[in-house]
C-alpha cells in the first residue's frame, strides 16, 4: 500500500484537480457507506472534523447519541480511474469515532484493529488473501437484474464461450489503475460466475481491498451493461460463489506457520491456529456466512465445505492448507462467502486462530479422503460434525460462544443479532416459488 501524508494529499489533489472526496466506511453489515465532501473540506476531513448522523446507519446509534466524526485513513487514498476530465474524485477509507473522540465500538475496522493489536501483542502480525468469486447477469429492459447469464461457459473457458470476459479484463485493468496487484482472473464452474484473485497483504488492508473491489466490478459490470452479484448462491442447481481466505501469521518476519522439521512442515502454531479455527467455527459461520441465501451454498454436492475437518491434500474440508511451503505456508478457510463484512470475517477467524495458539488447542487427525462420499455412520466414527445447516443455526451457536461474542463486543453483537433474527423471521414467513409448484396443485 502507498504511504501518503495529508501533505502529499493535499498536493495531490491539487495537481490533479480533485473536486470531490468520497470519505467511505463500512456498516456492521458490511455494506459501504459514503459521505462525499469538494475539495474545499479535504483539509478538514484530514483533520478529523467531518461530522455525520450515525443515527442513520443501521446497526450504529441511536438518534439522541447521534454526532459522529470520520477518520481518515491517509493510506487508503486513491483516485477513481473511472471519473477522468472534469469532477475528478477520489476516496479515503475512515474509521467512526464517537463526538467524545474514542473509537466507535460498532465500527467494524475499529473491531478489527482490536484482533490486530492482539496479535501484536502476542508477536504476531496476520496476512490474508481472499478469492471472492462472482456473478454476471443480465438487466431487464428497465435497469432491473435477472439471473439470465451472458454465457455457458464452464470452470476455466475463454471466449467466445466466456463472454464476461470483456468485463473482467477491464475491473482487472481498473482495479490495477488503483494499486492492486491481480494475480489470476478466470471463468468460474457455473455459467456466469467469475473469479480474479489480488495479491495478499496484511488484514486490515485485505479487508480495506475487498470492500473496494466489490465496489469496482458492479461499478464496471454496470458500464458493460450487466449486473455484478456477490449473493452467495443466486442460482438453483449450480455452484454459489465463496471467499476462501487464505491467511498466515508472520513473527519476526518470519512465517510463523512454517517448520521444516514439523509434521507436514507446519508448526505448532500452525496446528494449534487450524484447532481454534475449528473450536469456533459453528460460530464464526454466522459472521462469515451472515445471510439466509449463505446457507443454500453450504450444501454436499456442490464444492462448497460443509464439515468441520482440516486436510494437507484435498478440497471437501472446511480448511486446506495448499502445498506451497517456506515463506507461502498459509491456511486456507474456504466456508466465508463474498456476503460477509470482511472486517469481521477477518477479526473473528484471526480471533480464533489466536484462541488456539493461546490455549494450544490440538486439532483433530487431517483427514485425507473425500468427506462427499463417506457415509453418515464413517463421518460419525470419524469425528466430523457439521457446521450450521441455517442462519438460525448459527446464530445459536454465536449466542453460545462467548469468546467469539466477545471479539464483537456488546455493541456489535446485539444489534447484529437482533438484524439477523428479523431476517430469519422474515424468510420464514415467505411463500416461496417451489412451494407453490409442489403443492398448489396436491392440496
Amino acid at each position: 500500500m502507498q504511504k501518503y501524508t495529508k501533505e502529499d494529499i493535499l498536493r495531490i489533489c491539487n495537481r490533479e484537480n480533485i473536486e470531490f472526496i468520497r470519505l467511505q466506511f463500512t456498516d456492521i453489515f458490511g455494506t459501504m457507506k459514503n459521505v462525499a465532501i469538494t475539495s474545499k473540506q479535504l483539509e478538514k476531513a484530514l483533520n478529523n472534523e467531518i461530522m455525520f448522523d450515525g443515527s442513520s446507519i443501521e446497526g450504529f446509534v441511536r438518534i439522541e447519541e447521534s454526532d459522529m466524526y470520520l477518520r481518515p485513513d491517509t493510506n487508503s487514498f486513491v483516485i477513481f480511474p473511472w471519473r477522468g476530465g472534469e469532477g475528478k474524485t477520489a476516496r479515503l477509507i475512515c474509521d467512526v469515532y464517537t463526538a467524545d473522540n474514542k473509537p466507535f465500538e460498532g465500527c467494524p475496522r475499529n473491531i478489527l484493529k482490536q484482533v490486530l493489536n492482539r496479535a501484536r501483542d502476542m508477536g504476531y502480525t496476520m496476512y490474508a488473501g481472499p478469492e471472492a468469486e462472482f456473478f454476471l447477469f443480465h438487466t431487464d429492459e428497465k435497469g432491473n437484474p435477472t439471473t439470465i447469464t451472458q454465457d455457458n461457459a464452464e470452470y476455466f473457458d475463454l471466449a467466445p464461450v466466456d463472454l464476461g470476459e470483456n468485463a473482467r479484463r477491464d475491473i482487472c485493468l481498473t482495479l490495477e489503475k488503483m494499486g492492486f496487484e491481480i494475480e489470476a482472473s478466470h471463468h468460474e464452474n457455473a455459467p456466469g460466475q467469475h473469479e480474479i484473485d489480488f495479491k495478499y497483504d496484511d488484514a486490515l488492508t485485505t479487508a480495506d481491498n475487498v470492500m473496494t473491489f466489490k465496489m469496482v466490478v458492479r461499478i464496471i459490470a454496470q458500464k458493460h451493461g450487466l449486473h455484478a452479484t456477490f449473493m452467495p448462491k443466486p442460482v438453483f442447481g449450480v455452484p454459489g460463489s465463496g471467499m476462501h481466505i487464505n491467511q498466515s501469521l508472520f513473527k519476526d518476519g518470519e512465517n510463523a506457520f512454517f517448520d521444516e522439521d514439523g509434521e507436514y512442515q507446519l508448526s505448532k502454531d500452525a496446528l494449534y491456529y487450524i484447532g481454534g479455527l475449528m473450536e469456533h467455527a459453528p460460530a464464526m459461520a454466522a459472521i462469515t456466512n451472515p445471510l439466509v441465501n449463505s446457507y443454500k451454498r453450504l450444501v454436499s454436492g456442490y464444492e462448497a465445505p460443509v464439515y468441520i475437518a482440516w486436510s494437507h491434500k484435498n478440497r471437501s474440508p472446511l480448511i486446506r492448507i495448499p502445498a506451497k511451503r517456506g515463506v507461502s505456508t498459509r491456511i486456507e478457510l474456504r466456508n466465508p462467502d463474498p456476503s460477509c463484512n470482511p472486517y469481521l470475517a477477518m477479526a473473528v477467524t484471526l480471533a480464533a486462530g489466536l484462541d488456539g495458539i493461546k490455549n494450544q488447542i490440538v486439532p483433530p487427525l487431517p483427514i485425507n479422503r473425500n468427506i462427499y462420499s463417506m457415509t453418515k455412520q464413517e463421518r460419525k466414527e470419524g469425528h466430523i460434525p457439521s457446521l450450521p445447516k441455517n442462519l438460525y443455526e448459527s446464530m445459536k451457536a454465536l449466542k453460545e460462544d462467548k469468546y467469539i461474542r466477545g471479539v464483537l463486543g456488546p455493541h456489535c453483537y446485539e444489534r447484529y443479532v437482533e438484524a439477523k433474527r428479523i431476517e430469519w423471521q422474515q424468510y420464514q414467513m415467505q411463500v416461496t416459488p417451489w412451494e407453490i409448484r409442489q403443492y398448489i396443485n396436491k392440496f
